[in-house]
């Protein structure tokens, strides 16, 4: 097969991204443009001011994303687009655009599921990664456990029950008086402080079964926070500490329950959360310590973007799994 460049389209939140990848396995450009500034004074994403923002921008980062790679937009043999799950007006900008290019160009149409580009942000960069796996997805929107026989095979075998850990993140930091987003914030705090001078719970870790649930995690701050502030006790630094430690732990040993039921040796992170320090150097050294190789993207490749996108279209591309122009877009995962 001669060298295949897709198109990718990400607007399933608040970035409005667009990449161009060949193969599946190098990228020739990666345009990603935040709207983090634009939603800091709200302290979290708002849905309509989003997909304003897409509307206004898709057009020139998607431009920039042909400048970068040297390419003519005919030069592309197939566009791929975000259009499961996230924010549905903002998907709807993707995948409206992303049809009415695909139309004018006369090329294939794919549609990409948005937890399918994080897990394929790690074979960006491992395209060897052995199946089958285990794989964990925390981001702002999403916790879930997925096991991997395949590259088309996915099977959830876990997620919340409630808040995404990167939910519980913003919500924590917006309490503690710490700036959007919430993950980087609370990182920083958790390295002046201490873990374990606070006790928080580790909801769900004596269950034998791989769900999450951080909703309870984020009121036992609040609870614990107030009686420390009436005693004179509070320290955010520390309670940032305790509540990072407390939310990776269970993530890391929920991943490791599961490597082991399923009898996995490969181990992959994605999403926002896994830009998490504390998350990667402890799943790593879990992971080690029972013979488990573990793979997570580059900073980078680790929140929203759209080279993800065009990464695992290309598994797509190649079995001719293509949509139609009547493609919609959904806010639900639907499936996997």
């Amino acid at each position: 097969m001669n060298d295949i460049n897709i198109l990718g389209i990400e607007t399933s939140c608040d970035e409005t991204a667009a990449a161009i990848v060949k193969n599946g396995e190098e990228i020739r450009s990666n345009v990603v443009q935040s709207q983090i500034s634009l939603h800091q004074k709200f302290g979290g994403v708002v849905p309509e001011v989003a997909s304003r923002k897409h509307i206004e921008t898709i057009t020139a980062v998607t431009q920039e994303a042909f400048v970068r790679a040297g390419l003519d937009y005919r030069d592309i043999d197939a566009l791929a687009v975000t259009n499961r799950p996230g924010l549905i007006g903002a998907l709807l900008v993707g995948v409206s655009f992303a049809k009415s290019l695909a139309y004018a160009l006369g090329k294939p149409l794919i549609a990409v599921n948005h937890l399918h580009g994080h897990i394929y942000a790690n074979f960006l960069e491992n395209p060897g990664i052995a199946f089958p796996c285990v794989c964990l997805v925390v981001s702002g929107g999403h916790t879930s456990l997925l096991y991997m026989p395949s590259h088309h095979e996915y099977q959830l075998i876990g997620e919340t029950r409630d808040d995404a850990a990167g939910e519980a993140f913003d919500k924590v930091a917006r309490f503690l008086g710490l700036a959007y987003p919430g993950g980087p914030s609370v990182e920083k705090a958790a390295r002046q402080g201490q873990p374990g001078l606070y006790k928080l719970p580790r909801i769900f870790l004596d269950r034998d079964n791989f769900e999450f649930s951080f909703s309870g995690l984020k009121t036992a701050v609040m609870n614990l926070w107030r009686k420390l502030e009436k005693n004179g006790q509070a320290d955010v630094n520390n309670m940032a500490a305790e509540f990072q430690a407390a939310l990776v732990e269970v993530l890391v040993e929920k991943t490791i329950r599961a490597a082991e039921k399923y009898q996995v040796r490969t181990v992959l992170i994605a999403g926002g959360v896994a830009a998490n320090s504390a998350l990667r150097g402890t799943l790593a050294e879990k992971a080690q310590a029972q013979g488990l190789e573990v793979f997570y993207p580059s900073l980078s490749l680790c929140t929203d973007n759209a080279a993800m996108i065009a990464g695992r279209a290309y598994v797509q591309y190649v079995s001719r799994d293509f949509a139609s122009l009547d493609l919609n877009a959904y806010p639900g995962l639907l499936s996997l």
